[in-house]
C-alpha cells in the first residue's frame, strides 16, 4: 500500500507540475489552451465565419494579419509569436518546407479535403499536399476605368508603358509581381533566374515609373473605386471587390501571360494548438462555409462543392474563374532560392528609387 500511495502521490505531483506549466505558458502568452492563433493576409476571411466557428466549437480564435509573404516568413522564423495557422503563397510554402518550419499534415484529420478540386492539389510546390491545403487562388491582372479608357485598349503588359498613361497607374507593391511584369513583357518567364534577363527587366521597368502614381497593396481597390487612378495592377479578388462598387471598371489578364497564384493554409511546426488548427482548417473546407467565405472575399475558391452552391453569375465569369485557355498561359511563382530572392528585391528597390 505504501508503494501504491507513493506512486499515486508521484502521479499527483506530475499532474500538478504539468498544470502549473500550462498555467505559466498561458500567463506568458496571454492565451488560453483552446485559443487558435491565425496569421493571415488582411481582409482575407469573412469575420462572421470565425464567430460561427467559435460558437460551434468552443475554440477561441486570435486573428493577426500580414501584408507580404516576406513579412510573414520573418515573423514565423523569429518564433517570438507562435502561430497555429498561417496562409503563405505557393513559393513561400516551398521555402517554409525547405527550412523545416512546417508540420506535415495528417489528412485523416481533414475529412473535408474531399471537396477540393483535384486541379488544385498535388502541385510542384507541395507534392501530395504534405504540408499545405489550398485556400484561395486567382490571377494578377490589370483593372481600368472604361469611362476614361476605351474598353479593349489594354490587352498586354506593354500597354502600361503608353505615354498617355503618365501618372495614372497604381501598381501592387511586390518584388515578384513587379519584376514578373517586366520579365513577361519581354517574353521571359516570371520565374527567370538569368541575371542578364533580370537586369533587362529592371531597366525596362524604370522606364515605366513616370506612369506610376503609387505603389500600394490592399488599398488599391479603394483608390480605383473612388476614381483616384484610372488603371491599376492588382489581384483578381481585389478587382472583383472594386467592380462590385464601380460598374465602369473592367479587369483583364494580359494576353502575354501573368501569375496564377495559390494561397495555402499551413500549420507551423511550433504550433501550440494543433488539434484546434485542424478543426479550423477542416471547418473552412466545409462547402457551405467555403462558399460564404468566397462570396465575402471575392477570390476564387478551389472548393468544387462550394462552386455548386454559389451564384452562377460569379462562377461563370471568366475574370474570376478563367478558361483553361487563359490558365494555360499563366505561371505559378516558384521558389528561386535566397540568393535570387535578394537579387529580385535589390533590383526592385532600385526601380522604386528611380526618379520620374
Amino acid at each position: 500500500m505504501k508503494g501504491l500511495t507513493r506512486a499515486t502521490f508521484g502521479i499527483l505531483v506530475v499532474v500538478a507540475l504539468l498544470f502549473g506549466l500550462r498555467s505559466y505558458l498561458e500567463s506568458v502568452s496571454g492565451l488560453s489552451a483552446n485559443t487558435i492563433v491565425f496569421y493571415n493576409w488582411g481582409d482575407y476571411i469573412d469575420p462572421d465565419i470565425l464567430t460561427q466557428f467559435e460558437e460551434e466549437t468552443g475554440y477561441s480564435v486570435t486573428y493577426e494579419t500580414f501584408d507580404s509573404n516576406e513579412a510573414m516568413v520573418a515573423k514565423v522564423e523569429q518564433g517570438g509569436t507562435v502561430y497555429d495557422i498561417v496562409v503563405p503563397s505557393e513559393y513561400m510554402v516551398e521555402y517554409l518546407v525547405e527550412t523545416d518550419l512546417l508540420l506535415e499534415l495528417d489528412h485523416s484529420k481533414l475529412p473535408n479535403l474531399q471537396y477540393i478540386d483535384e486541379d488544385f492539389l498535388n502541385h510542384d510546390f507541395d507534392p501530395d499536399n504534405q504540408y499545405s491545403i489550398p485556400y484561395f487562388w486567382g490571377t494578377l491582372g490589370i483593372i481600368y476605368n472604361t469611362a476614361v479608357i476605351e474598353e479593349g485598349t489594354i490587352n498586354v503588359w506593354d500597354d502600361l508603358w503608353n505615354e498617355d498613361f503618365r501618372n495614372q497607374i497604381m501598381i501592387y507593391d511586390g518584388a515578384r509581381e513587379v519584376m514578373g511584369i517586366g520579365l513577361q513583357s519581354l517574353g521571359y518567364s516570371l520565374n527567370d533566374s538569368d541575371s542578364a534577363h533580370l537586369q533587362e527587366a529592371s531597366n525596362k521597368l524604370k522606364q515605366l515609373m513616370p506612369n506610376i502614381i503609387a505603389l500600394a497593396a490592399d488599398e488599391i481597390k479603394m483608390h480605383i473605386v473612388q476614381d483616384e487612378a484610372p488603371i491599376a495592377v492588382t489581384f483578381s479578388g481585389e478587382a472583383a471587390t472594386a467592380i462590385d462598387e464601380n460598374e465602369d471598371l473592367a479587369y483583364v489578364v494580359p494576353d502575354d501571360g501573368s501569375n496564377l497564384w495559390f494561397d495555402n493554409i499551413v500549420i507551423p511546426k511550433n504550433a501550440r494548438n494543433i488539434e484546434g488548427a485542424y478543426a479550423l482548417i477542416d471547418y473552412l473546407m466545409d462547402p457551405e462555409i467555403a462558399a460564404q467565405n468566397a462570396e465575402y472575399i471575392g477570390y476564387s475558391t478551389p472548393n468544387q462543392a462550394a462552386l455548386e452552391i454559389m451564384d452562377p453569375e460569379v462562377t461563370e465569369n471568366e475574370a474570376w474563374y478563367p478558361s483553361q485557355e487563359t490558365i494555360d498561359r499563366l505561371e505559378v511563382y516558384r521558389g528561386l532560392g535566397q540568393a535570387k530572392l535578394i537579387e529580385y528585391n535589390d533590383l526592385y528597390l532600385d526601380i522604386k528609387m528611380q526618379p520620374k
